[in-house]
C-alpha cells in the first residue's frame, strides 16, 4: 500500500493550481510584451501623421476604452477614491508627464527610422530603474548591479563617442520610462485605476489640440484616407489592450520572471529595425549593445541569485 507520505509533492514543488497561475502569467507576459515589441509595427503605418497628433489620439481614444473598462470592472469608486486623493493625483500627474514624453519619444523615434534606439533605450531600461532605486529609495546596488551599471554606462558612453552625438532618444526613453516606474511603484493605487486616471489627465489637452488641428484643416482623422479613419482610434485600443495582459501577469508571476520578459519588448524592436526595416547597424552600434546586453546578463543574474530560496543549497545537496 502506498503511504500518503509518498503521495504529497517534493518539498518546494508548486501545487498543480499554483503551475496553472504561473503558465497563465506567462501567457499573459508574452502576449503583453509581444505586442508591446510589435508597436513599430503598427505606428510605422501612421508614419505620415505628425508624432504629436497620434500621441494626442492615442491618448484620447485609450482614456475612452480605459474608462469603460474601469466601468465594466465595477472600479469607479477606486477611479473616484484616487481622484479625491491629493497625495496619489500629484504623483499620477508627474508620472502622466513622463508616460506622455516616453510615449512621444517612440513616436518620434519611428516616425524618423531609429527603431534601433528605441530598441537600446528599452533595453536600458531595468538599469535605470536599478540606479534611481539607488540614488532616491535609498536602495543598496550589489556588486554585481554596480558593474552591470558600469557596463550600460560604457555602452552609451561609446556610442556618444563613435557616432559623435549624444544617443538622446534611448536615453529619454530609459530615463523617462524609469522614472515612471519608480512614481508608480511610489503611488498607492491600483495598475488599471491608476493607468486610466493618467490618460485622462491628459484627455483634455489631447482633445483641445485635435479640435484645433481639425479647424485649422490640419488634421488627419476623417478628412485624409480612411485607413487613418480606422488606425487613429486603434492607437488607443493597442496601447490599453497590452497594460491589460500585464496586469494579469504582474498579479501571477513572480517579478524576477516579468524581468526576464520585458527584454521580449527591445528584443522584437531590434530585430524589427536591423531585419525590417534595415536600419544601420554598425561596429560602435554592435559594441554598445554588447555592453547593454551583458549589462543585462549580470543584473539577470543577480535577481536570479538573490531570490533563491533559503534553503536552496539543502534542496541540492550542496550544503558543504
Amino acid at each position: 500500500m502506498t503511504s500518503d507520505h509518498s503521495l504529497s509533492p517534493p518539498a518546494g514543488a508548486a501545487s498543480p493550481p499554483e503551475r496553472s497561475r504561473t503558465g497563465q502569467g506567462v501567457l499573459f507576459g508574452l502576449a503583453a510584451y509581444g505586442l508591446w515589441g510589435s508597436f513599430p509595427l503598427f505606428f510605422k503605418t501612421l508614419v505620415a501623421v505628425p508624432p504629436l497628433e497620434i500621441l494626442c489620439h492615442r491618448i484620447s481614444w485609450a482614456a475612452l476604452f480605459l474608462f469603460l473598462l474601469v466601468c465594466g470592472r465595477r472600479q469607479l469608486g477606486a477611479f473616484l477614491a484616487a481622484l479625491r486623493d491629493r497625495k496619489v493625483l500629484l504623483t499620477l500627474c508627474a508620472s502622466t508627464l513622463l508616460i506622455a514624453t516616453n510615449w512621444l519619444t517612440f513616436l518620434y523615434a519611428i516616425a524618423r527610422g531609429e527603431v534601433l534606439m528605441s530598441s537600446l533605450g528599452y533595453f536600458m531600461t531595468p538599469l535605470v530603474s536599478t540606479f534611481l532605486g539607488c540614488l532616491i529609495l535609498r536602495e543598496r546596488l550589489t556588486r554585481w548591479q554596480q558593474v552591470s551599471v558600469a557596463f550600460a554606462l560604457v555602452g552609451v558612453l561609446n556610442l556618444t563617442f563613435s557616432l559623435q552625438r549624444l544617443p538622446w532618444i534611448a536615453l529619454v526613453l530609459a530615463g523617462s520610462f524609469g522614472l515612471y516606474g519608480l512614481l508608480r511603484k511610489l503611488a498607492r493605487v491600483e495598475a488599471m485605476v491608476g493607468q486610466s486616471l493618467e490618460t485622462m489627465l491628459l484627455a483634455p489637452f489631447s482633445l483641445a489640440y485635435l479640435v484645433l488641428l481639425t479647424q485649422d484643416g490640419q488634421g488627419h482623422f476623417l478628412t485624409h484616407s480612411s485607413s487613418h479613419n480606422l488606425l487613429l482610434p486603434l492607437s488607443g485600443v493597442v496601447t490599453a489592450i497590452p497594460l491589460l495582459f500585464f496586469v494579469g501577469a504582474a498579479r501571477r508571476l513572480r517579478l524576477t520572471t516579468i524581468g526576464f520578459l520585458q527584454y521580449i519588448t527591445p528584443s522584437l524592436h531590434f530585430l524589427l529595425a536591423v531585419g525590417l526595416y534595415g536600419e544601420a547597424f554598425t561596429t560602435p552600434h554592435l559594441v554598445s549593445f554588447l555592453s547593454i546586453w551583458i549589462a543585462l546578463g549580470l543584473y539577470s543574474m543577480d535577481a536570479i541569485w538573490s531570490n533563491r530560496p533559503a534553503g536552496a543549497y539543502r534542496a541540492t545537496g550542496n550544503d558543504r
